[in-house]
């Protein structure tokens, strides 16, 4: 049960619900609660099968499909995750601005820049390493709602503060990329250093 809720909690952490409704600003401040709660259920749904694939075949795609080691995965993902935050580090949420996609079909454009990436692909091959298949997928689902809820829950309070004081969402959302900066800064060095250590061992074996 430990290692479920430790699958469960990284994943909500590098999905960082916090940081994707900065993401989602203007898509949180135009579209009502049940159009928001809607686009992150379809996004959640292309995610999660992302992520069971991986928990289920990860390494195998990987090792017989890519033919590349999962190390170096985990650094060229970890270097990738260290530039974003620079980026947030030194612009906070003007960055985000900048990292979005096309707009066309809002699920897909949450799901694919956002929500899937090395992080989250390696926590996913993580949980199902470390897991029976159930109860990997079912780590993956509550850390998939958990990140949804959380999104809506933000998008009616910000809707509440908006009306109040509207520079204080700027402020949240200036706020809240500076802190992903460091949580997304201190991921990436562990991705890199389980890479390093990854490839040293098949140096040694």
């Amino acid at each position: 049960m430990e290692d479920d809720i430790k699958s469960a909690v990284l994943l909500t952490v590098i999905l960082n619900p916090f940081a994707l409704s900065v993401y989602l600003g203007s898509v949180l401040e135009e579209q009502d609660a049940k159009t928001v709660a809607g686009i992150m259920g379809r996004a959640s749904l292309i995610s999660g099968a992302v992520f069971v694939l991986f928990a289920l075949v990860g390494n195998r795609i990987f090792q017989d499909l890519l033919q590349v080691r999962f190390a170096a995965f985990q650094l060229f993902g970890g270097l990738l995750f260290l530039a974003i935050a620079l980026r947030f580090m030194l612009s906070g949420g003007d960055a985000l601005i900048a990292l979005r996609g096309s707009p066309g079909h809002i699920a897909g454009s949450v799901a694919m820049p956002f929500m899937i990436g090395p992080g989250t692909v390696s926590a996913a091959v993580l949980a199902g390493s470390r897991l029976p298949w159930p109860r990997a997928v079912l780590s993956i689902l509550v850390a998939l709602a958990a990140t949804a809820l959380t999104v809506v829950m933000v998008k009616l309070a910000l809707d509440r503060v908006r009306v109040r004081d509207s520079k204080l969402v700027e402020r949240y959302s200036e706020l809240t990329g500076r802190v992903s900066a460091v949580v997304i800064g201190t991921i990436a060095c562990e991705m890199i250093f389980r890479g390093i250590e990854a490839w040293l061992s098949t140096m040694k074996g």
